[in-house]
This record gives structure tokens, sequence and C-alpha cells, in this order.
């Protein structure tokens, strides 16, 4: 810890704030690129049983023809702007008929989805907060007028609700706009040529995707919630990578991590820019090794030896702690006092795929230790076998051909997966090993595009391209046939209306760890 660094206390958290890594990821902040986009058209949503969620959007007119159109008491209409967009809203509100006499109240539902202006949000029953629904109810007490909304929206669909005028006027609406930004500089991307036309597709969608969380950080979602996690920032830095290039805004991230870690030098899963640098109470096993794993990502894409030097130690500190939550066996301890996130699977076993995740960032922090000629290496690498010979001891189960995780012995995707990233076996086994779950497809799957990333990825991994090709155009390219113009949170193809919220009206519809075909594509040569 440095000179500078101070303390902070957040509820019973002590924070070891460095001033000197805050100021390094001050001077990264992006220059948002902005971009002034139109309406497409005027939609109505549709109720149709074979859409997700039962509604699609129907194209009524073009958005063109708006300034020609007046609304009065109970009067409603919805633009589509064409694609998904993340950005400020104008529009040029003025009165028809006699001179406004009375105020106008206008409502507006701003959603990324169809379902979002068909369904209402009072009916929301959820257990993440409601304000994350996007709607406003504003008073115009001057005609004609000039609105700019304050707030930063995610958004496809704005319906518009003429709540309240008054008998003597209507009004009508010019200029409707989104003023859009990212961090992300789209000349900057080789258009992919592919053969494939949905492999093109999905790769297009991916970016856009990673484009519209591209902000001040990597955000998760620029609906909901807008901030830094670890682990979908693994992902995005991946795709970085290979489309924008904005390797600065990586670095930014993996420094605004750094600078606030618990004064045990844990590094939290997720942290808060807004209107100061806040770390969050949640830490997560996986999510704190995969800043190490990022760092290493970072440094191998850059050959930035001096964000190495500085971040080490923090990374290092993310496996000295993980090492301290092995039993006597080597093996991750599973009881009530931790949490790891791995996958939003209610009856997921952690234990087996966090096993993995540590193993897998052993070895990339003796990557790493090689490079910096630490003298961690040799400590690193004993543990690594020790910890190796433990999971195949303990955690391997030969009678069923499965990895098994917690008491109870659970078989699950998600446990195979990492053990295969990890390669805990022999290539060959490791190869063996995918192909048998995807014949015998246990029970405890996979829910999230998060860990659908690291199964295609792990099919890769033992040379099985084709099999990859399929999983991720089977899940990937349903997400499209279903009308995602950018990836989604949650997806499940047998349960299209999953959320682990409560309503699938609070999932986000633009996410980060949903955009790494991309990566998988041009990183692999799919």
């Amino acid at each position: 810890m440095t000179e500078t660094a101070k303390i902070q206390r957040i509820e019973n958290l002590v924070i070891d704030r460095n001033d000197a890594f805050i100021a390094t990821a001050e001077q990264l902040k992006p220059r948002l690129i902005k971009k002034t986009i139109s309406p497409h058209s005027v939609v109505e949503a549709v109720a149709d049983p074979l859409a997700i969620h039962g509604w699609r959007a129907k194209a009524i007119e073009p958005a063109n023809e708006l300034a020609a159109l007046d609304y009065g008491k109970g009067d409603q209409f919805i633009l589509d702007f064409g694609t998904h967009q993340v950005g400020y809203l104008t529009m040029h509100i003025r009165p028809v008929g006699s001179p406004p006499d009375a105020p106008l109240r206008l409502k507006l539902t701003i959603g990324e989805m169809p379902v979002e202006m068909a369904e209402p949000f009072a009916e929301y029953d959820g257990w993440i907060s409601s304000s994350w629904l996007q709607e406003e109810t504003i008073y115009v007490d001057v005609l004609p007028a000039r609105i700019e909304l304050p707030r930063r929206y995610s958004f496809r669909y704005i319906k518009f609700e003429v709540l309240d005028t008054s008998p003597k006027y209507r009004v009508a609406f010019d200029e409707v706009q989104c003023e859009t930004v990212t961090a992300a500089d789209t000349s900057r991307v080789t258009p992919l040529q592919h053969e494939d036309s949905l492999l093109e597709q999905i790769d297009q969608v991916s970016i856009k995707t990673l484009q519209d969380c591209m902000q001040d950080v990597f955000e998760d979602g620029p609906k909901r919630d807008r901030r830094l996690w670890l682990g979908d920032l693994r992902l995005q830095a991946l795709a970085n990578y290979e489309t924008f290039q904005n390797n600065n805004l990586v670095k930014r991230c993996l420094y605004l991590f750094a600078s606030v870690p618990d004064n045990k030098g844990r590094i939290t899963a997720n942290v808060f820019i807004a209107p100061s640098l806040i770390p969050d109470d949640t830490y997560l096993f996986d999510y704190s090794l995969l800043f190490s794993t990022t760092l290493h990502d970072y440094y191998f894409a850059t050959n930035d030896k001096e964000t190495l030097v500085e971040l080490w130690p923090s990374a290092y500190r993310q496996i000295e702690l993980a090492l301290e939550r092995l039993d006597e066996r080597n093996i991750v301890q599973d009881d009530e006092s931790w949490w790891s996130f791995i996958d939003w699977h209610q009856k997921l076993n952690k234990q087996a795929s966090s096993q993995a995740v540590l193993i897998h960032a052993i070895k990339r922090a003796i990557e790493m230790a090689k490079v910096l000629g630490s003298d961690k290496q040799d400590f690193l690498e004993e543990r690594l076998q020790e910890i190796v010979a433990a999971t195949i001891t303990h955690l391997w189960d030969e009678e069923k051909g499965f990895f098994v995780s917690g008491a109870e012995k659970q078989i699950s995707w998600a446990s195979q997966i990492w053990m295969v990233l990890a390669e805990v076996l022999e290539p060959e086994e490791n190869r063996q090993l995918m192909n048998y779950l995807l014949s015998e497809q246990p029970e405890i799957g996979l829910t999230t595009p998060y860990m659908y990333h690291y199964l295609v990825e792990a099919l890769i991994i033992v040379g099985e391209k084709e099999q990859a090709v399929t999983q991720l155009k089977a899940y990937w390219g349903e997400m499209i046939h279903d009308g995602a113009d950018t990836f989604w949170e949650l997806y499940d193809p047998n349960n299209k209306d999953f959320s682990p919220y409560g309503s699938y009206l609070i999932n986000s519809y633009c996410h980060a760890w949903s955009c790494t075909p991309t990566f998988l594509i041009r990183k692999y040569n799919l």
C-alpha cells in the first residue's frame, strides 16, 4: 500500500483507498463519442403468442410523419428508434388549437423490448427496485417548449401518453431525438466478412452490445445496473481486444478495482463511480479471482508491463485470499460463509466450479510471475500441483465420468465446463468430458450468456470447433430470432420468461457478459 492510501469506512467494511491508483484511473477516463439519432417509425405493441414475452412491435407509419399529427388527452403512440440506443432524449412540443390554458401532463415509458411498451410497470412485483424501470411523468407549463430529459436512457422504444392537456388544445411532437453516448469508436472495428451469414449477424449484434455498454467504464448493462462488475469486465475486455481496442478503458477499470480493496486486500465484485469511487460491499470468490485473470489478459494483449508491475500485488493477493478458503484436503470449503457467483441457477452448487476458477487463475498468475521474475512463482507452482491433485482425488468421480460438487456430489454443466477451462485433466480427457457432457446433459444446466460463453470456449479449447459453432448459433442465434438487436442479460431457450429477479420486465436486454461471440468468432476463427 502506498503512502497515499487512505481509510474509508463503509458500514462494517474498512476500505484502503489508494489515491495514486485513483488518479491514474481518472486520467484514463474516456471522452465519449456522441451521435444524434432520430426515430425510425411509429409502431404499436401487438399481442403475439409466438413472440418472446408475448409481444411484438408492428410498424404503423414512418416517424417523419409524426410532426403532422397531434394528440389530446388519452392519446398515445410508440416510437421505434430502429435499434438499441443509449443516450439522452430531447424533443420539441408545440400546441395545436387555442392557446394552452393548462399545463401538459405527459407520461413517457422507455424500454428496450416491446413487452415494456405493453405491460404496465405498475404491475411489476420483482425483488429488484422498480426504480430501474424507465418511465417519466413530466409537466410542461409553457408551450411551445424544447424538453431535454436529464437522465440517460437505454432503449429502443418510447411510449408517449398524453395524460392531460385541456379541452382547448392538443399537442404535436417535433424533432424527437436521442444523443447517443459511448466510449467505443466504431471506425476501429474491422468488418467481419464471414461465409456464414448468421455468424456475421451474431458478430454485429455482439459488437453493438459491447458498444452500448462502453461508457465511463465498462458497464454491465446501460439500463441496469450501470456499474462496473468484474465478471462482466473480464469478458468485455476480451471482446474489446478483438474489436474497438480501447485498451485504456480496460486499464482504467483495473485501476478502479485495485484502488479500493478492503483492509484484507479483497477486491470487491463491483464498484460505483459516482458521485465518487465507491466499492460495493459484495465480495464474490470467483469474481475476485477474475481480477488476476483480467490483468493477465490485459498484459498479454498490450505488453503494458508498467501496469502489470503496479497491479501484480493486488492480483496476487486475490490468489492468497482464495487459498485461505481451502480445507485440509486442498478443496474449496462449501458452507454458508461465502458467495461465489458462477451462474444464475438456484440449485447450482458452486464448490467444484469455484475450485476450477482458482486453478485457472493460479495458472495465469504463474505466467505473470514469470514475466515479472517474481519470487512467488515457485510457491504458486507448488500449490498448483497440490490443488490439481486434490481436485482429481476428491472431486473427480471415475464411475460417473464427471466432476462432482458439494456434499450431495452434484453433477452440473458449470462444474465440467470450468474444470475443462482450468485444464485439470489431460487434453484428450478434457475433450471426452465435453462430449460426454453434451450427450448426457445433466439436469443442472446453464441460464446466462455468461456461462454459455464459457461453454463455447471450453469446446473450442478441446478442439471441438464444430460443436462450439453449433452451440453459439443455437443460443445467440436463437436470441436474434427472438428479436435481439443487442444481446440480453438472461436467456433460457427452454424458458424464455426466465428472470432471477421475479419479472422479465426488469431484465437487462443489453448486457455486457453476452457480448463475447465477437471475441469467440474472431479470436478462434470460427
